[in-house]
């Protein structure tokens, strides 16, 4: 544990993938995220009196279940998250789904095989707590306000209180938040997730403390240079669409490259797929195709 500020702990686990480790925060009572649950937390000699998850991805709410089993502590979660928790890691046949919605982005049989081999392994890791106490934008959770931050996740919240933001993976220092367009997901990802920006960058914040990474102590600012990246980012993306219709899986080869792995590949096509779709609400691309083949091309 590391005290980062009075009354402010921080617990960071470790990952077997990157970033390497997940953050999680006890203030006041409030466990704020879970991580993995791979290894065993000492979750019994804190004093926790609830436990509460910004987003459904499995590093910050696999460990949920054990988490509230151990301290017997209830755990909140935004209601849209929730939704998608249980369509994700409660369903038998989401890699399956997952994959064959990749395959309609032109991601080869080969690699969408073997994401559904690793998502049948990962989600077997994945214990998040079920029926858990529901949050929605203006909630109040023991004097935390509670803001719907969507972008990095549909239903991602974050936790304010005097300034100060529990802000899971909406904001990290170093690296810029991965936004995807995925099966059954908000159909603007990237659009949300700007307009969060734009909203943090308006809020009186003098801290965020973030899921991975060290505390931002200027949230506006770094905001706004997320913002540029990912304007410069639509740029290059279009850019990619100059020489025909393009498939996601095309445009992700070429803005991030050839060599990925799978794993890697899925985050690709669905960020490529993510500045696609804004292109295409700006006006700047045009999507075609049907169930089975999706492309897009320059206005």
């Amino acid at each position: 544990m590391t005290t980062l500020a009075e009354g402010v702990e921080r617990l960071t686990l470790p990952l077997p993938t990157g970033p390497r480790h997940v953050h999680c925060y006890v203030i006041d009572g409030t466990l704020f995220d879970t991580g993995l649950g791979l290894e065993p937390p000492p979750w019994r000699e804190l004093d926790i009196e609830r436990i509460a998850i910004t987003h459904f991805h499995p590093d910050h709410v696999g460990g949920a279940d054990r988490a509230a089993r151990e301290t017997g502590a209830p755990v909140y979660q935004g209601a849209l998250d929730y939704a998608q928790c249980e369509r994700v890691w409660g369903s038998r046949d989401w890699p399956e789904r997952i994959a064959g919605w990749f395959l309609t982005h032109g991601v080869p049989e080969a690699i969408s095989h073997e994401l559904i081999e690793a998502g049948h392994a990962f989600a077997s890791f994945v214990r998040f707590a079920h029926d858990p106490n529901l949050l929605y934008e203006g909630s109040e959770l023991a004097g935390w306000s509670v803001l719907e931050l969507p972008g990095h996740a549909d239903g991602h919240i974050g936790f304010l209180r005097d300034g100060l933001l529990v802000g899971g993976d909406h904001l990290l220092a170093r690296i810029t938040p991965a936004v995807g367009l995925y099966l059954e997901s908000r159909p603007d990802p990237l659009g949300d997730y700007l307009a969060s920006l734009e909203r943090t960058a308006e809020l009186d914040l003098h801290i965020v403390y973030p899921g991975h990474g060290e505390p931002i102590e200027d949230p506006a600012a770094r905001a706004r240079e997320i913002i540029e990246h990912h304007r410069e980012r639509l740029d290059v993306v279009q850019a990619a669409l100059a020489d025909g219709p393009r498939s996601g899986y095309e445009v992700s080869r070429v803005v991030f490259g050839e060599q990925l792995s799978p794993q890697q590949r899925r985050f690709a096509v669905a960020e490529a797929l993510s500045h696609l779709e804004r292109l295409v609400r700006e006006g700047r691309a045009a999507r075609s195709g049907d169930a089975r083949n999706v492309t897009y091309t320059a206005p």
